[in-house]
């Protein structure tokens, strides 16, 4: 059965990383395609080994906030 999870993005570099903050799941690669694609492998695995159990998923959201900077 499928299961959807949050994927957050930053770039360091020429690189992009790729996180899973509902379980903890990180992965890189050179294009936003292939870190969430790698991040899905590294997911899967890591669910073979520790199935994780069905949870409500966080609410995500953005806010902005003001700097002298």
């Amino acid at each position: 059965m499928p299961r959807t999870f949050i994927a957050v993005l930053h770039q360091e570099g020429e690189t992009f990383v790729a996180d899973c903050p509902e379980l903890g799941t990180v992965s890189q690669g050179p294009s936003i395609e292939e870190a969430v694609r790698n991040l899905q492998e590294a997911t899967e695995l890591y669910l073979e080994e520790l199935p994780a159990k069905q949870t409500h998923r966080p609410l995500v959201t953005t806010f902005e906030v003001s700097t002298d900077a």
